[in-house]
């Protein structure tokens, strides 16, 4: 019997139709019917969730994780295939982690797993995605409709070579086609494709309908790129962004994940951004991600999970106090 008290069943269901119609008309069928209906934090214009990165330290098992994130009110969970494939190794059922997400009204954001997908060796590419296809099906069974798929087996990005990133892009969304998975591509603040105008053209060359992108405040500032136009992009197509804050010091590009800190406790512009987003359309999660040790050894899981909820809401409502 699920005894956990949703944010989303406040809102009503005729409600949640209508605003699936209004706010979804950016998203395809399946990120409307999924993301839009499923609903929306309170009276908060994004759904606040939990990347478990943030758990990293403390080695939960995936089903502890879920347990605990959905106790400490989070409308969804990104979770990490590394934690899902040890689960089912150890005996483990897709189908029980499945039911505990529905039982904690969770919304299965995204799931984070890693490939060479974009590899100049197409050997390697064959074999990242056949991997993909594989670890797609697991999200499938578990409810989910969205996997991370950061640029991985390259370097740089050379922009004579758009047209093959991006067909490369296009084959791992084929793969979503045949499994119901949106790959998402991922912006890294240190990787090849930390640039989120190269991530722009690569989703947009794709010529593929639910191309999509996955943010991160942290990745972007990381990446060199400014908030300034952020707001060109359409929001309405990013399904989650990553929600965190970084310090002034050290510089942008000597900064590495461990410096990512709660929001409000670093310098991201937030009233600026936040409400930048909402304009172009974005009506999806903020799910927090952390690697920060410093937290880690200070706070039980518990603690950090009410913190991270915490300082996200305020973050939400200083920057959008409409919504407060």
């Amino acid at each position: 019997m699920n005894t956990k008290l949703s944010r989303r069943q406040a809102i009503t269901t005729a409600f949640g139709a209508t605003a699936a119609g209004i706010l979804g008309m950016g998203f395809d069928t399946l990120g409307s019917a999924l993301i839009l209906s499923d609903g929306i934090s309170e009276d908060l214009p994004f759904r606040i969730s939990l990347n478990t990165s943030t758990l990293m330290a403390y080695k939960l098992p995936v089903d502890e994780q879920i347990d605990l994130v959905g106790k400490a009110g989070f409308d969804g969970i990104e979770l990490w295939m590394r934690d899902i494939k040890a689960y089912v190794d150890g005996g483990g059922k897709l189908s029980f982690l499945k039911e505990s997400l529905q039982t904690h009204n969770l919304v299965l954001e995204n799931i984070i797993a890693f490939s060479e997908w974009c590899s100049d060796d197409s050997m390697v590419r064959k074999e990242a995605l056949s991997l993909m296809r594989s670890e797609m099906e697991m999200v499938a069974a578990m409810g989910g409709h969205y996997f991370a798929a950061p640029v991985q087996g390259i370097d740089s990005i050379y922009p004579m070579k758009y047209d093959s990133y991006a067909e490369r892009y296009r084959a791992v969304l084929e793969v979503g086609d045949e499994t119901g998975i949106v790959p998402l591509i991922e912006l890294w603040g240190m990787g090849a494709l930390h640039k989120v105008s190269d991530c722009a053209k690569i989703v947009i060359d794709s010529k593929h309908p639910k191309a999509a992108m996955l943010l991160d405040f942290y990745h972007v500032y990381r990446g060199g790129n400014e908030w300034s136009s952020i707001d060109t992009l359409n929001a309405a197509k990013l399904p989650v962004i990553h929600m965190n804050d970084y310090p002034a010091k050290p510089a942008a590009d000597k900064l590495t994940d461990a410096d990512r800190v709660l929001p409000g406790e670093g310098v991201c512009p937030f009233e600026e951004v936040l409400p930048k987003l909402y304009k172009a359309g974005f009506r999806g999660a903020l799910s927090v991600e952390l690697f920060n040790k410093g937290y880690w050894e200070s706070m039980d899981a518990k603690t950090l999970l009410d913190k991270s909820y915490k300082t996200t809401r305020e973050t939400i409502e200083m920057a959008m106090p409409k919504f407060a």
